[in-house]
């Protein structure tokens, strides 16, 4: 199919492009520190070096990237994209944190995804003494949080894959997050029982939007001994919520060779 037409760019080439400048953004996020060279970008992308050398140039000449030594680093310019306060949110986000908080008295939260991170991007605390109180836009591991198996549930196949061999390699132990994955996919519910604090429970559920990728669940998190008899009630309870901004109360399929 033909890209150019009376030298323009048709829909699908613009789309191709901003598609492979999100890649690039997202590959670079994941290798912090270590960066990414023009050659492992292209490789991971399947495309010619040339391409991806014009879009990783945009990318160091706005700040989003820094080039040292032949490497790719993430710049300053890529805070913005990442420090995100709760008056830059929709106003029906936070309503429904402040929502689940007054129901289960736990911390509520709304996580997005960031290259192979989990990023906190607001949150809403209940008024007692021990609860969780999450770091605001800082970047965390995608496992074993609870927003971050919803992100891995709903991952297309090739970035799963890619994530697994660069975040687990042993093959026995990215077996079992592919299961646990795969639940999450069909309950909509991911659960982290003492897995990141110990003796606290964190819950999240996808917020799903039509077609679009998953990047971003609603959390509830607290003490364990509050919430372990309530697990299935608050999962409920936050299923709902988000079903309610969800335009679609379906999962996406996945594409052939699935997760």
């Amino acid at each position: 199919m033909t890209s150019i037409a009376n030298g323009e760019a048709t829909p699908a080439a613009e789309h191709r492009t901003v598609a492979r400048v999100m890649s690039i953004l997202e590959l670079v996020l994941a290798s912090d520190p270590h960066g990414m060279r023009l050659g492992e970008l292209s490789a991971a992308l399947e495309a010619p070096k040339s391409s991806v050398h014009g879009l990783a140039k945009g990318l160091v000449a706005t700040g989003y990237f820094r080039e040292e030594r032949g490497r790719y680093f993430v710049g300053p310019a890529i805070s913005t994209l990442i420090a995100v306060g709760p008056t830059a949110l929709p106003s029906v986000y936070h309503h429904l944190l402040e929502k689940l908080a007054s129901q289960w008295n736990e911390t509520a939260m709304l996580a997005t995804l960031v290259g192979d991170s989990v990023v906190y991007v607001d949150a809403v605390e209940p008024n007692v003494f021990i609860r969780a109180a999450p770091q605001l836009n800082k970047r965390l591991s995608i496992w074993p949080r609870s927003a971050g198996k919803c992100f891995l549930a709903f991952m297309e196949p090739k970035r799963l894959d890619a994530y697994l061999r660069r975040n687990h390699p042993d093959p026995v132990e990215a077996d079992q997050v592919r299961a646990e994955v795969e639940k999450v996919r069909e309950t909509r519910v991911g659960l982290n029982i003492g897995g990141s604090i110990e003796s606290f429970i964190g819950i999240a559920s996808p917020v799903i939007l039509g077609q679009s990728p998953v990047t971003v669940a609603v959390v509830v998190s607290g003490l364990a001994p509050r919430m372990h008899d309530h697990i299935d009630e608050i999962a409920a309870s936050i299923r709902e919520a988000v079903e309610s901004l969800s335009s679609s109360s379906r999962p996406n399929e996945p594409d052939s060779g699935g997760a």
